[in-house]
């Protein structure tokens, strides 16, 4: 069996999804899926990595992307785009191998360590809201059947905030809140908690927006709410930072969702400098890569919750490492106001009570609905082309 074409197509959804169709000439064909790659991974996968792959082996999956990876090693071979754009070919080529072997992924991963792959809900608390509001906001998500979900607690990244005199702009720049910011950020989480109950597991985002002595200050505020964890309190460069936020407090700190590759994670592991950490699987290397980070958080007891603001095909992609882990936590789920969401794909909503159950399905199992898709294609694109 050969690689006769590597085709892309992208859609709108959180961002930009891009597709990657890679057909053989036996008939086979494999689907992937990447995110945040933007218009650069597209320009990459059809002007530098579309040829190198034509004739080959598909079912060499791990020596195909290194191979790939090494030969443009000075154009960004370790982070950013091209990762990205490797990770895209990755995903197709285990959906691939998987339907031409008849088997799904995770069986071609060793097998799984779970049937359900718990999801957490990313829902939409934003700072302005009272109780009544933040309530009826997680009700709907335990309506649906999640245990557990995330909030974004960054109230600088609405570029303003309030206090007891009124609204004022604020420098997007600096990145110390202040009181009323701090006290708002306290309450909000909170606010969360009281309306979620004692059996929900609550999570907190800030996006990298703090220092380190405000982010030390609020994980210590937060500590008696007992959340699943916070999220990115700082930017990623300084690993020693986030090592001293990390052992300042109770509150377990995640992050992870900017990081490429085993190389990306090695620092933050080898140092512990997080609790939990969170890689982006249909960004930063893909399904053999994100396994092999998983392994080795599992060296230093260190739980792997995935970061996934993907379509169903990324989602579904993602549940198959996480279902050959031991360590796995939580998936996330970013698309709970999407109405297409259940109909991009044929496998209907593959997400019940808050739970992916793995099926035997050749491959990812599912098959992109380009009905549905091209609706939404990304502009400026073309369609598997």
């Amino acid at each position: 069996m050969e690689i006769i074409s590597v085709k892309t197509a992208a859609t709108r959804g959180h961002c930009m999804h891009l597709w990657v169709r890679i057909e053989t000439d036996a008939g086979i064909t494999g689907l992937g899926e990447c995110v945040h790659g933007g218009h650069q991974a597209i320009a990459i996968i059809q002007h530098e990595l579309a040829d190198k792959l034509i004739g080959r082996d598909p079912f060499a999956i791990d020596a195909l992307f290194e191979e790939l990876r090494r030969s443009l090693v000075f154009e960004g071979g370790f982070a950013g785009a091209l990762i990205t754009a490797l990770t895209g070919i990755e995903i197709a080529l285990w959906d691939l191998k998987g339907k031409a072997l008849k088997v799904p992924i995770y069986e071609l991963m060793g097998g799984k360590f779970r049937e359900d792959i718990r999801v957490y809900c990313d829902c939409e608390v934003s700072p302005g809201m009272n109780m009544g509001e933040v309530q009826a906001v997680v009700d709907e998500v335990l309506e649906a059947g999640f245990t557990a979900l995330k909030v974004d607690l960054d109230i600088r990244a609405y570029g303003h905030t309030g206090s007891e005199t009124g609204w004022y702009e604020k420098d997007k720049f600096n990145m110390t809140p202040n009181r009323w910011e701090h006290d708002r950020m306290v309450e909000l989480a909170g606010m969360v908690v009281q309306a979620a109950g004692p059996s929900v597991d609550v999570a907190a985002d800030l996006h990298t927006r703090l220092d380190k002595h405000s982010a030390i200050r609020l994980a210590r505020d937060l500590e008696p709410l007992k959340l699943m964890w916070l999220e990115e309190p700082v930017p990623p460069e300084n690993i020693d930072v986030m090592a001293e936020i990390t052992r300042s407090t109770s509150t377990p700190i995640c992050a992870g969702e900017n990081l490429y590759l085993r190389h990306g994670f090695r620092k933050l592991l080898e140092q512990q400098a997080v609790d939990i950490i969170m890689p982006d699987i249909p960004k930063c290397g893909g399904l053999s890569e994100c396994r092999k980070i998983a392994e080795l958080a599992d060296l230093y007891s260190i739980p792997f919750a995935p970061h996934n603001v993907s379509s169903p095909i990324g989602t579904m992609a993602s549940a198959h490492v996480c279902a050959t882990i031991p360590n796995f936590l939580v998936l996330e789920f970013h698309w709970f106001h999407r109405d297409y969401w259940s109909t991009i794909t044929d496998g209907g909503e593959i997400i019940t009570n808050g739970k992916i159950t793995m099926t035997d399905r050749p491959g990812i199992g599912l098959e992109l609905n380009e009905e549905v898709a091209k609706a939404h294609q990304y502009p400026g694109t073309t369609w598997f082309a």
